[in-house]
């Protein structure tokens, strides 16, 4: 029996005359073992469209943005912090539109509402300016209570094709009011489902990157790691940007399955199963963002010979994706059971396990970051050599996992002794930016 390896791509010219949405779709192995519960993983490259041209003079030429944001004005936060804070509001302001909305809240113990949410008229934004510039840095960190009020804000005028966000800034620990990792987290999801997301920015040493990037995990935004004031109003003014630019909102891909095969995303992104149907939501996408997301199938026993199908598909919001691959937005795939001698000899597809190798690669850097900011400095270690010998096993000659390989075991002296707080930022945003399809400095992979 030949192997099958199902490839899917294809574009579509939209209706406002821009390059559809693509996707490919490849999975790793066609065999699967009858008497082992086998995991098989399968590449989804999804592309959205690219933007078509907007007039500059028709408010309507893109969907309106409706957001809030929230700043840490606590004691850390004073001269030269929120000063660019400031700045980096300003010139996102500039970015937009009398049909978009803003709002802009800043907390220390306390929790102060500077602008409520309004259009975003050339008056409102002045206005806002100017009472933000009376904002001075003091207190300890309500970070939770100032994130909510700014999403209560948000939420109070949702924009249904709009993109709806909150972006929040912090230099410190939640130390007032919620503090507990987990509430948090959970309140970012609730909000997510309600249309709210929430992108977050740490700057400096001091803050909880673990915290900041589940927050924004849940709450289908992005995090953003600030490690130096110079850079605050870059990166801010960079997330506006990417917010005017979404062109497939609520971007979803969906896989139809037996009910007893399960499926999980490899790559960071919540995901939910119910009744052989899988949902990984990757968020809004922009313009020509590119991203690479892993799934893993584990199949159940089964008898010689028979095969298993499995739909993946990729939806939005506006769809964007509609018609993608060849006239539809759906591929089906096909394994088939087999000996084990068949299983051992199947050939492997090189360019997914490269992709599922730097995955792997990237998560196992993320959770030793966390070992090691706990103290377990073996543990650690452990870990990350037996993603290294994993990653081996499969690698074979190719010169790309035998490099992945040689650096997880350059690294393992590292991970074994104390880092700084900075140098353990530095790592963990490289390796979850990387995960989550981003570049060095968290913003989207645009296609190439």
């Amino acid at each position: 029996m030949t192997p099958k390896k199902i490839d899917a791509n294809g574009s579509h010219p939209d209706s406002n005359g821009g390059t559809g949405g693509t996707f490919t779709v490849r999975p790793d192995r066609h065999y699967i073992r009858t008497t082992w519960r086998s995991n098989r993983f399968v590449l989804v490259d999804v592309t959205a469209p690219a933007a078509p041209p907007r007039p500059a003079d028709d408010p309507n030429a893109r969907p309106p943005a409706n957001l809030a944001f929230v700043l840490d004005r606590s004691g850390s936060m004073a001269g030269e912090k929120i000063r660019l804070a400031k700045r980096a509001l300003e010139e996102g302001f500039a970015r937009l539109k009398a049909t978009d909305r803003f709002a802009v809240v800043v907390y220390d113990h306390e929790i102060d509402v500077v602008a409520d949410s309004q259009p975003a008229t050339p008056e409102n934004r002045r206005r806002a300016l100017a009472r933000l510039a009376e904002v001075d840095a003091r207190g300890t960190t309500a970070l939770a209570e100032g994130w909510l009020r700014g999403a209560e804000q948000v939420g109070l005028h949702i924009a249904e094709r709009g993109v709806n966000r909150v972006l929040l800034l912090t230099d410190g620990l939640a130390n007032v009011g919620i503090t507990d990792p987990a509430e948090l987290t959970r309140h970012a999801a609730e909000l997510r489902a309600r249309g709210v997301a929430t992108s977050t920015f740490g700057v400096g040493a001091d803050f909880d990157e673990h915290l900041l990037g589940a927050i924004s995990d849940a709450g289908g935004g992005h995090f953003y790691f600030i490690a130096s004031a110079a850079q605050i109003v870059d990166l801010i003014t960079g997330e506006v940007g990417e917010t005017l630019e979404v062109v497939a909102p609520g971007t979803t891909i969906e896989v139809t399955h037996p009910e007893d095969v399960r499926v999980e995303s490899l790559s960071p992104y919540r995901f939910s199963a119910s009744d052989g149907r899988t949902a990984i939501a990757l968020g809004d996408l922009v313009s020509e963002q590119h991203l690479q997301v892993v799934l893993r199938l584990n199949f159940p026993f089964g008898e010689l010979g028979r095969e298993v199908a499995a739909t993946v598909a990729v939806t939005d919001g506006d769809g964007a994706f509609a018609g993608a691959s060849g006239g539809s937005n759906s591929v089906t795939l096909l394994w088939a059971y087999a000996d084990d001698r068949t299983n051992d000899l199947q050939p492997r597809d090189p360019e997914v396990d490269r992709v599922v190798a730097r995955l792997f690669a990237a998560r196992i850097r993320e959770e030793a970051t966390w070992l090691n900011k706990q103290g377990h400095f073996d543990e650690a270690r452990g870990r990350v050599e037996a993603v290294a010998r994993r990653i081996r096993a499969y690698a074979g000659r190719d010169p790309e996992m035998r490099q992945i390989v040689a650096d997880l075991e350059g690294e393992r002296a590292m991970w074994a002794a104390p880092m700084s707080a900075m140098e353990l930022k530095v790592r963990h945003f490289a390796s979850s930016s990387m995960a989550r399809g981003r570049d060095e400095y968290g913003r989207a992979q645009r296609r190439k």
